[in-house]
């Protein structure tokens, strides 16, 4: 469980000298590429542990689908999901990070022991979330959102300038958390690849995620694993399959932590841990 302070949190969070790796535990029936794999708590912690075992730093469990078009469910069908999977593991040790836009479920998931808030919204869906994490030592993930799952696809203009725009409503979001009494110690920011952004506008984000930290003063956390845009980089006949995006994870993964990311998201963690161990050795070596 977390007791340390917020800045003492965010180092023993951060493996020395590398980009950390989320693994993603989706105990959902919809999630996009993965949905139903593990909706149940028995097989879902033994993804969780699956996933320390291939080398994550931090697991981060979901019990809400935020692909487009996804539907919402209840802060208390999420708890139920993901509550007893949350106390398990965190009672084998297991760094936890909660992905969640409902208050009262992120307070749950800190008292069954997460020490990690992801709230994709960036506050949002509901804007008490502030006040759970400002009461508690967790940082908090905060990520550009625009819309809902069923609209967020019609919302991309940012006037010619992705990476200005995002900064700026990131901005917005951090000025609402900060003023409810979060520290700015405690935040990590997510330009929230995926989420009303055209493929392009988020390869561009992608590419300028360190001006995004420059801009906004945070670490950077990246979530681009198997989503929609990575197909680019595929032939058109394996791109529609979000399986077989994990190599272009990686390696945008790789470029994400030579830039200096806090964290990547990922489903796949072997193959990404041996992608940031190979940065790691790269930089040690220059």
């Amino acid at each position: 469980m977390c007791t340390s302070s917020v800045p003492q949190l965010a180092v023993s969070v951060v493996p020395s000298g590398r980009t950390a790796v989320m693994g993603i535990v989706n105990v959902t029936p919809d999630s996009f590429s993965d949905g139903g794999n593990w909706d149940n708590h028995e097989a879902a912690i033994a993804h969780g542990e699956e996933l320390l075992a291939q080398g994550a730093d931090i697991l981060d469990i979901g019990g809400e689908s935020t692909r487009p078009g996804s539907a919402r469910v209840t802060a208390e069908q999420e708890a139920e999901r993901v509550i007893p999977v949350i106390r398990e593991l965190a009672a084998r040790g297991a760094v936890i990070s909660i992905d969640t836009m409902h208050a009262t479920t992120a307070k749950a998931a800190i008292d069954a022991g997460a020490c990690i808030v992801n709230d994709v919204s960036g506050g949002l869906t509901d804007p008490e979330i502030y006040k759970v994490i400002a009461d508690h030592p967790v940082l908090y993930i905060c990520q550009h959102w625009r819309g809902t799952p069923e609209t967020m696809d019609t919302l991309t203009d940012y006037n010619g300038d992705v990476v200005s725009g995002v900064c700026a409503e990131l901005s917005e979001r951090l000025e609402s958390a900060y003023a409810a009494g979060v520290s700015e110690n405690q935040v990590i920011v997510d330009p929230g690849l995926g989420f009303a952004k055209t493929h392009p506008q988020s390869w561009t984000l992608l590419a300028q995620c360190s001006i995004i930290e420059q801009r906004l003063g945070r670490p950077v956390l990246i979530g681009a694993s198997r989503k929609r845009f990575l197909a680019l980089a595929l032939d058109p006949q394996r791109a529609s399959n979000p399986l077989e995006r994990d190599m272009v994870t990686a390696t945008t993964s790789a470029l994400a932590a030579q830039a200096g990311v806090w964290a990547v998201r990922v489903h796949h963690v072997s193959l990404t841990c041996d992608a940031i161990n190979t940065v790691a050795l790269w930089k040690e070596h220059q």
